[in-house]
């Protein structure tokens, strides 16, 4: 492996001309892909394998025309104090607004409030629901802002106006302002790194270029893939920050080796043979991690995962060729590390860094260091274990949106429960008797707890299909609510048994219990896929079982001290006023599995680069002991900046108005604190310090059937150094 990509260095460096040409013609093929590709269509989504979602595809079949997926408004009216609904003026204003809306090109249907019984029983509120034939995401602009435009009309009228339910959904945003500090962030720690700003350019230029191209490609194929804005968005802030670290290994690396006095060819192919294994393997554990989301078997994960898998890809490929070709045409602007000091005070560094020092006194007190950093970080995640878990809807938007201001306008004159009514589908196709068999059903429901509403039977045209209505009396979110779910399904089992019909619930209450129950049931085998594989490699890796043990286990602690503070935050609301979180709720349900993979690859950037060099000095040579130190010296102050800059990346979308973006920008930032700051940085060379030589064991079976992948560089350091030959590229193309 170092053998491989110390020659594909020199070759970049040496055909620089062609790898720059090569690279702006694959961002201009995919910018030219995504500006020319047709506008992305609807975005499904779907729970394969779930009673809802079951539900949800029968009533496609079986209600065809009725537009199942098709996005819905609700807009909410309250009369003035001491005024009701029912009074002529208010009445007709709402009259006036259904027929507005109902000339709109996409609406399949507008409720009358007067004829559907949707007044409040003390006269004071009253709702219509509006349906469209296209979801939330498939909507026109010119529908969205028709019902904002009633809404501001019948407001104006003296009515107090608020329009709910998914039509006004907005598309996450990406982090806007914060995004682009925290990138202004990256940029100033990796000068103070690089000691340049040519330098410090680098690894900037070359992950914008990679995110480009990812975007791009992703935006090019959004609507033959079905891709939503989400995908692009994660691709964005993984591809923005592993692209960041993986150059920042590679020039730091190539720093190093010129300060050893190689020229600048041999630099650039011992840093890319080194560095750039540790790159390699620490992709490698992102795209699996990554890659494995589509274990969930939910088809917007995998498309997420898959899609920003891809752009870790390109930011590696990037970072193995483009970074050695812009090294050739930086020339000498970026100089040998400890240059710049050695210039100023006239003698070469001689007092250790930082990192030597604290690797010393780590290994002075290992025990220590180790408890402290388990104990503190066991602390930080004991909120998880009052973790709850749902998906956002209107009741979690701040106070100051008009589908907040909706949501709890239904819940005063309706109860909490209106805000997430359960669809209940009776499939009566094989009953003896359908219209029986539904109110068996709703008489059933009616006997039910916390149920405050159940509306008759409303068969198909073909008279083998109902649905039924079910208003809880608990919120959407709660558990009483959950409670209700399975107990209606629990009765559906006994229809069956009398009338032949099969009853599923379905509604976007009953979808949200069904996918965090699917992906809390597949947390443990994706966990055990991920890290399981993950294992493997980095046994490969290290030549070690205990040193990617620890790797596993150490990545245990500082996801969970992650989703620890998390709920702190997001649910409990500590801090919360600090981070922009206006709202408290359950977390959201993808948000542990998402944090495991995420956290996962780019916990073990930090474990492959920190300790392969460790692993590079034991081979070479010296004592366990010393080995830590020495990686620490070469290492700690190139993961730290990346830890930063990483930080920063994931930290500037904690500034976006969309929960889900800022939940796991504030997520990843503080996982990788812990994982970098404490895992990394206290922890490994806690556990190593104690284990010795035990730490490097492998049994001699294993070693002998296990590739030689050679990441620490042996092979080029036995390997005899002679001038360029011009054969050497033909070489490589056989290698």
């Amino acid at each position: 492996m170092a053998t491989f990509l110390y020659k594909l260095g020199r070759l970049a460096f040496r055909r620089r001309h062609f790898v720059a040409l090569m690279w702006v013609a694959l961002l201009t093929l995919a910018g030219v892909g995504a500006i020319s590709a047709p506008a992305a269509g609807t975005t499904s989504f779907s729970i394969p394998g779930t009673e809802a979602q079951k539900a949800f595809d029968l009533l496609e079949q079986r209600f065809p025309g009725a537009s199942a997926d098709g996005a819905t408004g609700r807009m909410v009216f309250k009369a003035p104090e001491g005024e009701k609904m029912t009074d002529a003026a208010h009445k007709a204003t709402v009259t006036k607004t259904v027929k507005e809306l109902g000339d709109g090109s996409e609406v399949v249907s507008v409720t009358d409030p007067f004829t559907t019984n949707a007044v409040s029983k003390d006269g004071t509120v009253a709702y219509l629901s509006v349906k469209y034939d296209a979801p939330a995401v498939g909507l026109k602009d010119a529908t969205k802002d028709a019902l904002e435009t009633a809404g501001d009309e019948a407001r104006a009228t003296g009515l107090t106006v608020d329009v709910g339910g998914d039509a006004l959904q907005a598309q996450p945003d990406a982090g806007g302002v914060g995004e682009a500090i925290g990138l202004a962030i990256a940029a100033v720690v990796l000068v103070i790194t690089l000691g340049s700003m040519i330098a410090a350019g680098l690894p900037l230029l070359t992950a914008i270029i990679g995110v480009a191209i990812g975007v791009s490609t992703i935006t090019a194929l959004a609507k033959a893939l079905d891709l939503g804005t989400t995908t692009s968005t994660l691709a964005a802030m993984i591809g923005l920050a592993v692209g960041i670290d993986y150059a920042l290994f590679i020039v730091s690396r190539y720093r190093a080796e010129l300060a050893e006095g190689r020229d600048r060819e041999e630099a650039v192919g011992r840093a890319t043979g080194t560095a750039g294994s540790a790159v390699v393997f620490a992709g490698l554990t992102v795209v699996i991690a990554l890659a494995g989301l589509a274990v969930v078997n939910v088809p917007m994960l995998t498309k997420m995962g898959l899609a920003a898998a891809g752009t870790v890809v390109i930011a590696v490929l990037i970072a193995l060729t483009m970074i050695p070709a812009l090294l050739g045409y930086a020339g000498r602007k970026v100089r040998p590390a400890g240059e710049k000091r050695k210039k100023t005070t006239g003698t070469a560094p001689g007092k250790p860094n930082l990192g030597t020092r604290w690797a010393s006194f780590v290994i002075r007190r290992p025990a220590a260091v180790l408890l402290l950093g388990v104990v503190g970080l066991g602390t930080v995640a004991l909120p998880v274990s009052q973790l709850e878990l749902g998906l956002p809807d209107d009741g979690s938007q701040p106070t100051s949106t008009t589908q907040r201001r909706a949501y709890d306008l239904l819940s005063e004159g309706f109860g909490p429960g209106f805000n997430g009514p359960l669809m209940i589908v009776v499939d009566a196709k094989n009953s003896d008797d359908p219209k029986a068999a539904a109110t068996t059903v709703t008489d059933g429901i009616k006997g039910l707890k916390d149920v405050v509403t159940v509306t008759p039977a409303t068969f198909n045209k073909a008279g083998d299909t109902a649905t039924i209505t079910v208003v809880p009396d608990s919120k959407p979110s709660s558990a009483r609510t959950e409670d209700l779910v399975h107990a209606i399904r629990d009765q559906g089992s006994d229809v069956r048994s009398d009338t032949g019909a099969d009853v599923l619930v379905t509604g976007t209450t009953a979808m949200n219990i069904d996918f965090s129950q699917k992906l809390s049931d597949a947390l443990i085998p994706y966990l055990a896929l991920v890290v399981g594989l993950a294992f493997l490699l980095l046994i490969v890796v290290f030549r070690s079982i205990l040193v990617p043990l620890k790797a596993a286990l150490g990545f245990l602690l500082s996801v969970l001290a992650a989703l620890g503070a998390v709920v702190a935050v997001f649910q409990w609301g500590w801090l919360g006023g600090v981070l922009g979180v206006e709202e408290t709720g359950p977390i959201m349900s993808m948000m542990p599995i998402f944090m495991v993979g995420v956290v996962f690859g780019l916990a073990m950037d930090y474990e492959v680069f920190l300790v392969t060099r460790m692993r590079e000095a034991y081979v070479h040579g010296e004592s366990p002991s010393q080995a830590i130190v020495t990686g620490f010296k070469h290492s700690a102050r190139v993961v730290v900046a990346a830890a930063v800059i990483m930080m920063a990346v994931f930290g500037g979308f904690i500034s976006s108005g969309e929960s889900m973006i800022k939940m796991i920008g504030f997520g990843l930032a503080i996982a990788v604190f812990f994982d970098a700051f404490v895992v990394r940085m206290a922890i490994v060379p806690a556990v190593l310090a104690l284990l010795g030589r035990r730490a490097w064991w492998l049994p001699k079976w294993l070693d002998r059937a296990l590739p030689n992948v050679d990441v620490e560089g042996e092979g080029l350091r036995t390997r005899a150094e002679k001038d360029t030959d011009p054969d050497e590229d033909r070489e490589l193309v056989r290698v």
